[in-house]
């Protein structure tokens, strides 16, 4: 079984970028980083590309590996290869945890969600996790997600859904 990224968590973020990786994202981290063994630093992909607006992006080095794979396997020149190596590959940084599970955010990507200390929502979604500035992710995704929920009618199973594909 693949461990993936769930749940949500908050941590803050000092004024020198530093912040902790929540424990079971750390796990799986190791597990999906081919190199890391015990003692070892586990290693993330962070994405900060401009299509993510007000959040960040964080993979696994194997998922990294799988879409950069996907991003490489398009025809040489092609506009979509352009535009997604530009966007996963250019504007990504490789980043280790150390042995306190702790990680440095550079400043460029702080400023990127508004922040240069105070608290970080981190929410696992499968094959990544979300870093959002708390008050960004409750103005946004909670109150997207709270209107769409009230919009549908009382015996709606959000897991119809699933039937869609």
């Amino acid at each position: 079984m693949v461990l993936s990224f769930t749940g949500e968590h908050t941590q803050k973020v000092d004024g020198k970028g530093r912040m902790s990786i929540p424990a079971d994202f750390r796990r799986v981290l190791e597990s999906q980083d081919p190199d890391w063994t015990d003692g070892l630093n586990p290693r993330m992909y962070l994405l900060y590309g401009d299509h993510l607006k007000k959040e960040l992006h964080v993979y696994t080095v194997a998922e990294f590996a799988k879409l950069v794979d996907m991003i490489n396997a398009l025809p040489k020149g092609s506009d979509a290869k352009k535009k997604l190596s530009h966007l996963y590959i250019g504007q990504s940084m490789r980043m280790e945890i150390d042995k306190d599970g702790r990680t440095v955010m550079p400043i460029r990507q702080r400023e990127k969600l508004g922040l240069k200390d105070g608290e970080l929502y981190f929410r696992g979604v499968g094959d990544h996790f979300e870093i959002w500035k708390s008050e960004t992710f409750t103005k946004t995704v909670v109150e997207d997600m709270t209107s769409w929920l009230d919009s549908q009618g009382d015996d709606f199973d959000p897991l119809s859904l699933l039937g869609e594909g």
